[in-house]
C-alpha cells in the first residue's frame, strides 16, 4: 500500500475522534470567532495563511540541515534553527485554526500532522539547547532527527491540502462544472427581496447550484457551494458584517461580500466565485467571469 493509501486509511479511524474532540473544542475556546481568528485562518490575505508561514520554519531547517554538514558554516545553521523554532509558533496557531474547521477525515490526518510538528519542534529546541551547552554533536543528532520527523509531517500536509482539500476553494471546483454560456435564472420579479434563493445552472451532465440574491433591481449570484467546505450558500442569509452585506453561510458562518465574494468572515479565506449578471426583458442571465472559460 502507498503512503497515501495509509493516510487515507487513517483518516477513516474513528477511534482517534475521542482524544481530538476536546482538543478542537479547547482550541475553539482559545481562538473565538473574531478579528485575530479571522486573521489566523487568512481571510484578509485571500487564501490560507498557515501555508505561508510555514515556509519559514521548513526552508529555515532544510537549509540549516546543509549548513550543519559544513562544519565553519555551522554557526549559521544555529541561527537559521532559532529562526525556524520562533516562526512554528505563529505557524502552529494558524494551522490550529483551519484544523478546528475542518470536516472529520482532515481533523483525524491534522492530528497526527500536529503531533510529528511537535516532536520535530521539541527535538530542534533540544538542539539549540545543546548547541548552547557546547555539545554540538548532539545537537546535530537532534536537528537532523528533527528534519526527518517534520519531512514526514509536510507529506502528511500536503495530503491533506491536495488530497483531502483543506484549505482549496469548494466553489472554485463547483464552478468547473458550470458551463461558460449564459444561464436563464428565470424572471426578475420571481427572485425575493434580499435573501439568496437557489438557482441551477447546467453543468456537466448535472445541474449545478447556485445562490441568487435580489437587491431591488440589482442581483448578485454565486456559485452554491462555500469556498471554505461547500456549504449550500442558498441556504444561508444576508448580513451585514464589518460594515459589508453579506452573503452568510450557514454551516460555519463564512461571510462574503455581495459586491465582490471577498470574505469577510472566517473560517472562509477563498473568495467565493461571483457570475457575471446582465437582465434580459426583465430576466436574470449569469454566467462565469472570463478566468473560467
Amino acid at each position: 500500500m502507498s503512503l497515501m493509501g495509509i493516510l487515507d486509511r487513517l483518516a477513516d479511524v474513528s477511534s482517534f475522534d475521542k482524544a481530538i474532540e476536546p482538543a478542537r473544542k479547547a482550541v475553539q475556546a482559545v481562538l473565538k470567532p473574531g478579528l485575530v481568528k479571522d486573521a489566523l485562518h487568512g481571510t484578509w490575505l485571500g487564501h490560507p495563511l498557515h501555508p505561508v508561514l510555514v515556509q519559514v520554519p521548513v526552508g529555515s531547517w532544510a537549509s540549516a540541515g546543509l549548513l550543519d554538514a559544513i562544519p565553519p558554516l555551522r554557526p549559521a545553521a544555529t541561527v537559521l534553527i532559532g529562526t525556524g523554532v520562533a516562526v512554528s509558533v505563529p505557524a502552529a496557531m494558524a494551522g490550529a485554526a483551519d484544523w478546528s474547521e475542518q470536516e472529520i477525515g482532515v481533523r483525524r490526518l491534522g492530528a497526527l500532522h500536529a503531533v510529528s510538528n511537535v516532536a520535530a519542534l521539541g527535538l530542534y529546541v533540544g538542539s539549540l539547547v545543546a548547541r548552547a551547552k557546547g555539545r554540538g554533536t548532539l545537537g546535530r543528532v537532534l536537528s537532523y532527527a528533527g528534519l526527518g520527523i517534520a519531512t514526514g509531517s509536510a507529506a502528511i500536509g500536503g495530503h491533506m491540502s491536495y488530497a483531502q482539500s483543506s484549505g482549496a476553494s469548494h466553489a472554485a471546483m463547483a464552478a468547473r462544472t458550470l458551463t461558460t454560456d449564459w444561464i436563464d435564472l428565470g424572471p426578475l420579479d420571481d427572485l425575493p427581496e434580499g435573501r439568496p434563493t437557489l438557482r441551477t445552472g447546467s453543468g456537466s451532465g448535472v445541474a449545478a447550484p447556485l445562490a441568487a440574491v435580489r437587491r431591488g433591481a440589482r442581483v448578485d449570484v454565486f456559485v452554491g457551494a462555500c469556498s471554505h467546505l461547500a456549504g449550500p450558500l442558498y441556504e444561508g442569509s444576508v448580513e451585514e458584517v464589518r460594515g459589508h452585506t453579506c452573503l452568510v453561510c450557514p454551516w460555519h458562518d463564512s461571510a462574503f461580500d455581495l459586491d465582490n465574494g471577498e470574505p469577510r468572515r472566517g473560517p472562509a479565506a477563498n473568495p467565493q466565485e461571483k457570475l457575471e449578471v446582465r437582465m434580459e426583458a426583465g430576466r436574470v442571465m449569469a454566467r462565469l467571469p472570463g478566468r473560467h472559460q
